[in-house]
């Protein structure tokens, strides 16, 4: 008797479609949330109770766990712990001065070398002669501040992205707590740091959470420190950083792999996942995200500018798609 098939789950929808000559040439598909001012869910597109890696989404709750574990840090600097940075040389001279401060090298660092994320850096940063380095790599603010949180609480840092290692039960802890969710699941992140799953829900709540704390509180100085610092969180050409720029009291951090989690000051929250990975569908869909969230502005027009090329002039565009 031959077996039955496994049953394959139904098909995300198409978030975002790829346009070129007036003809659609592919799609993007995923699942996105919106949550209302009171937290109830106001939109679900696809499934979003399901686990998926946040990736760096999840960046802002590490770095409350820091906080939460003693460490005193604030403005850019606590703003470069949540970051993924572009690699940009005032992102580069505040990771070297970071480390300075708390007695640490880069070689302490356990993030693995790499040019900077921004393509125009990388380029510039190979013009000038430079390689790979552990500061280059985007996550190397947040290791800072990790190995600076081992250091005052005299936790071991050579193995301080080990998943039972205090700092980072700590971390897991907070996931939980800020999303209101157990966490499904644990990996490792592009960086080393352990990744803990949780569904899309509990990551637009986890914003939420971030949004609405209360100043003085480990989340909330995160929060202001992200608001006052976009440039330090993303870089000067990044989405993050225009969103957090231009829509008052926003929280915004992308991940690899296409996630997006939005939250604004009155508890309005988004978070979405591209299904296949692609981050070129990351600006427009977040245009149209932050629209149904009631969110206006110019910056929405900007994030929605997605051009496809042709022989080097515009031909085409990615659009979202719901």
């Amino acid at each position: 008797m031959t077996a039955p098939a496994a049953q394959q789950p139904p098909a995300h929808p198409i978030l975002a479609e790829i346009v070129r000559s007036g003809f659609v040439e592919g799609h993007h598909r995923g699942s996105l949330v919106t949550l209302a001012a009171d937290g109830t869910v106001d939109l679900a597109l696809g499934d979003v109770t399901t686990p998926v890696f946040p990736r760096s989404s999840t960046k802002p709750v590490q770095a409350a766990a820091v906080l939460r574990a003693g460490l005193d840090l604030s403005g850019e600097r606590l703003a470069l712990a949540a970051a993924s940075h572009s690699g940009e040389r005032f992102h580069l001279e505040l990771v070297e001065k970071m480390l300075a401060e708390h007695g640490l090298a880069e070689s302490d660092l356990r993030c693995p070398p790499d040019l900077p994320l921004d393509r125009a850096e990388a380029d510039a940063h190979l013009a000038a002669g430079g390689t790979r380095t552990r500061v280059a790599m985007n996550c190397s603010g947040k290791h800072t501040a990790m190995l600076a949180a081992c250091k005052i609480n005299g936790w071991s840092t050579d193995d301080y992205l080990a998943p039972g290692h205090p700092l980072q039960r700590l971390v897991a802890g907070t996931v939980a707590d800020l999303g209101g969710e157990p966490v499904a699941h644990t990996g490792v992140d592009g960086c080393g740091a352990p990744l803990m799953a949780v569904s899309l829900t509990a990551l637009a709540r986890t914003f939420r959470s971030l949004a609405r704390a209360g100043d003085g509180t480990p989340e909330g100085r995160v929060a202001a420190a992200m608001r006052a610092h976009p440039e330090y969180v993303a870089g000067t050409r990044r989405h993050d950083t225009w969103v957090m720029r231009d829509v008052p009291g926003a929280v915004a951090k992308m991940g690899a792999e296409a996630v997006q989690a939005v939250a604004l000051p009155d508890g309005r929250a988004l978070a979405f996942k591209v299904d296949d990975g692609s981050v070129r569908a990351l600006a427009p869909v977040l245009a149209r995200a932050l629209a149904v969230l009631g969110v206006t502005g110019p910056v929405l027009d900007r994030l929605a500018d997605s051009p496809l090329l042709g022989g080097g002039v515009r031909v085409g565009e990615i659009r979202a798609a719901f």
